[in-house]
């Protein structure tokens, strides 16, 4: 794949030099957060980056062209889209092969990032096991499974079912590693109460796990775990609307890649916008800290 990616001149140069670079995905641009909220986000994780000493380099297909680094018009032309492809491993090819316009998950970002030599990215929350659906398995974390990135993030999506999610990483072989705390964070609030495998304080810490799993030539990805910022989590009774949410998506037949956007935007709904002001706070806040993670394997201390 990597003769077949388009790199944009700052990100080229960064891998060029061995320089920090982050990836970030484009689905939460296309499919995460409505117009103009998803750009001022998107614009707001590469300014947090690139504060932070790193490059930020956000990962999207256009026109089939398979692209790591948006420019400042790319990045709107994705915010104000309409019918982007939504691009896991499966179809990645379909986008590429028809010259379409695609916005990568996580596993897609994560496929994208290692062939282009990147070993951190940054996301809000990974997909999971579906509440109700315990078949109903995201591609995220079979990609964890086989693809080493370390992803940072904010736990998988609370609108997910938690405890089962676990038990398919774990099968996956994935360690789950909390930067300043000791259980699962749950995307909105800062703990799950679930216990996850280790806990570290900083991101020099990280990064050495990071390297540990390199040398020992690790097929699958860390998954680096980062909870809400205290001023920012969501306060009121965030169960509640997930589950009016998740059982109006089934109400209504909504099912497969319509029902994370369905659930997400009828929770924001539901807590008068707080569950978005929790969710964009903390995507800003990840992409912090993964470029101080980056910097830490680049520049050890």
């Amino acid at each position: 794949m990597h003769n077949h990616l388009h790199y944009s001149h700052e990100v080229r140069t960064a891998l060029a030099e061995g320089l920090p670079v982050v990836a970030l995905e484009s689905t939460l641009i296309t499919h995460g957060l409505p117009y103009p909220a998803n750009l001022e986000t998107a614009l707001g994780m590469e300014r947090a980056i690139r504060d932070a000493g790193a490059t930020p380099a956000t990962i999207a297909i256009l026109k089939g062209q398979i692209t790591v680094g948006l420019n400042v018009n790319q990045l709107e032309a994705l915010a104000t889209a309409q019918n982007v492809r939504k691009c896991s491993r499966r179809d990645l090819p379909i986008a590429v092969g028809l010259g379409e316009d695609g916005a990568t998950t996580v596993a897609g970002t994560m496929i994208v990032a290692h062939h282009a030599g990147i070993s951190v990215f940054a996301t809000g929350g990974i997909g999971g096991v579906h509440r109700g659906q315990p078949f109903d398995v995201s591609a995220d974390l079979i990609e964890l499974g086989r693809t080493p990135v370390a992803v940072v993030c904010s736990g998988a999506k609370a609108i997910l079912d938690l405890p089962l999610t676990l038990e398919v990483l774990e099968t996956h072989g994935v360690p789950i590693i909390g930067l300043g705390t000791e259980t699962l964070p749950a995307f909105y609030t800062r703990s799950s109460g679930l216990p996850i495998d280790a806990c570290v304080e900083t991101p020099e810490q990280v990064a050495r796990i990071i390297k540990a799993a390199q040398r020992l030539d690790a097929k699958h990805g860390i998954l680096i775990t980062v909870p809400v910022p205290v001023e920012h989590e969501l306060q009121m009774d965030a169960e509640a609307a997930i589950q009016q949410a998740t059982q109006e998506a089934h109400d209504q037949g909504i099912h497969g890649k319509a029902i994370t956007p369905f659930v997400l935007g009828r929770v924001a709904e539901l807590t008068d916008g707080q569950s978005r002001t929790a969710n964009t706070a903390l995507l800003v806040n990840n992409a912090r800290t993964a470029a101080l993670i980056a910097k830490a394997l680049h520049f050890p201390v």
